[in-house]
């Protein structure tokens, strides 16, 4: 970065609140950052941060001087996007939120793949479910999100990329394993699902519901806010789950799960890329969104076992 540090540190500790977890952001010791933070205190000869009763807040001076702060970040990014720019390059700071099915199966590749042509870009994933990321991306804390499904908002733009199949895991002694089901057999086991927010949820009641199967028939069995939970809670006999063929690819080759088949269920979503409503993406967020169209669907997995019908 170009920028002046002590900024750095000043708008670290804003955002967090707290010494010790801006230390650990940038990587210093936290005496470090309060010696930063001093010496800035120190130039403008007001305090910055009020530390009174064990909790950490802005002055009014701080508060004053934090956008400012912002806009320095945002200035020398420009600032380094610009140089590199000239020379036919990418540099500068990428940040992207991925839900978690996007973030840990399919984005790790395509980050590779990025960063073989733009190598002094850095890129910072932030995960969560689909609606947390979307709220990021709005409050201008990333540059770009990654969700499972085609949400509609009228200041984002969300843009597919890749398609995805959801896929109806079951143990691998289960009575289902291999076999195809009719839709109305989904009531007589545990569905376990996804917390509420998830991309992953939506997908998988839509789906039931257009087939006639209502949320209060289901046998619905634990919540999780992972894919690997789920799919662990699959292995140990608590129920059955539908997960993205991202996320259960190890299972079916260990042969630790098996797949099942529900007749007339449609499984299909589509990933998606959001950003900010207005002109096409430039610069490093531009050339990002260009991988994501050109290289995404090459590294779709083709999961083996019996798959859901869509």
């Amino acid at each position: 970065m170009i920028e002046n540090f002590r900024i750095r540190v000043f708008r670290s500790v804003a955002r967090h609140l707290n010494f010790s977890r801006a230390a650990e952001e940038l990587l210093l010791t936290q005496p470090a950052v309060t010696q930063q933070i001093k010496a800035l205190e120190d130039e403008f000869g007001v305090p910055l941060f009020d530390r009174g009763g064990g909790r950490i807040s802005l002055t009014p001076g701080g508060a004053a001087l934090l956008p400012f702060a912002e806009r320095m970040k945002v200035i020398g990014e420009e600032a380094v996007a610009a140089v590199a720019s000239a020379y036919g390059q990418q540099a500068g700071e990428l940040t992207l939120g991925a839900s978690q099915t996007i973030g840990q199966y399919v984005l790790p590749s395509l980050v590779a793949s990025f960063l073989k042509s733009h190598p002094r870009v850095t890129v910072t994933v932030r995960s969560g479910n689909s609606d947390a990321i979307l709220e990021s991306l709005v409050a201008r804390e990333i540059h770009m999100a990654l969700i499972e499904g085609p949400e509609q908002r009228k200041d984002l733009h969300i843009e597919p990329f890749m398609e995805d199949h959801m896929v109806l895991v079951v143990p691998a002694g289960h009575e289902w394993a291999d076999h195809e089901l009719e839709v109305g057999d989904m009531c007589r086991q545990k569905l376990m699902l996804r917390e509420f927010g998830s991309g992953s949820r939506r997908v998988v009641e839509q789906a039931l519901a257009a087939a006639g199967i209502k949320a209060k028939d289901l046998c619905t069995g634990m919540e999780f806010d992972s894919n690997e939970g789920l799919l662990s809670a699959v292995e140990a006999g608590l129920g059955v789950t539908f997960v993205s063929r991202w996320a259960v690819r190890n299972q079916l080759a260990l042969g630790t799960l098996k797949l099942a088949r529900v007749r007339g269920l449609k499984l299909s979503r589509q990933f998606s890329m959001a950003y900010p409503a207005g002109p096409e993406p430039t610069g490093s967020v531009g050339a990002f969104r260009a991988v994501l169209l050109t290289h995404a669907q090459d590294l779709a997995p083709r999961t083996r076992g019996t798959q859901a019908r869509s």
